[in-house]
C-alpha cells in the first residue's frame, strides 16, 4: 500500500512539474514575465525535475546510498555544488508581507512603470514632431 502511494505521489509530482513548465512557457511567450525572470524560473523548474528524477531513482534502488541521496535532495545536489534555491533570503521590501500585500506592491510597481512609459512616450512624440518640423524647414530652405 505504501508503494502505491509513493508511485502515485511521484507520478503526480512529475505531472505538476510538466504543468509548471507549460505555464512558464506560456507566461514568457505572452510577456506576463520578463525573459530574465523566465530564465530564473526555468532554472528552478529544471532543478525540480532533477530532484524528481533523483527521487524516482532512489525509489527504484538505482541511485546511491539513501542517506547520500536524501542529503543531496535537501541540500540542492551534492554533485553540482549548487546551493538550495529555496534557502535564498527574501528581499527586505517584501519580507513579512502577505499575498494581498505583495499583489498590491506589484500593482503599484506596474502603475509606476506605466506612468514612466507614458512620460517616455510623450517625450518621443515631441521629438518626432520636432524632427518633422526640422525636416520641413530644411525642405523649405533648400
Amino acid at each position: 500500500q505504501l508503494n502505491v502511494v509513493i508511485r502515485s505521489s511521484l507520478q503526480t509530482l512529475r505531472e505538476k512539474i510538466e504543468q509548471l513548465k507549460e505555464l512558464l512557457l506560456r507566461a514568457v511567450s505572452t510577456r506576463q514575465i520578463t525573459q530574465l525572470e523566465g530564465d530564473r524560473r526555468q532554472s528552478l523548474v529544471d532543478d525540480l525535475l532533477t530532484r524528481q528524477k533523483q527521487l524516482q531513482a532512489s525509489y527504484q534502488n538505482e541511485g546511491t546510498e539513501p542517506d547520500v541521496t536524501r542529503s543531496s535532495l535537501m541540500s540542492g545536489g551534492a554533485k553540482r555544488g549548487v546551493s538550495n534555491p529555496w534557502l535564498l533570503e527574501e528581499p527586505e521590501e517584501s519580507r513579512g508581507l502577505g499575498v494581498a500585500d505583495l499583489r498590491q506592491q506589484q500593482q503599484r510597481i506596474i502603475e509606476e512603470q506605466d506612468a514612466g512609459l507614458d512620460a517616455l512616450s510623450s517625450i518621443i512624440s515631441r521629438q518626432k514632431q520636432m524632427g518633422q518640423e526640422i525636416g520641413n524647414e530644411l525642405d523649405e530652405q533648400n
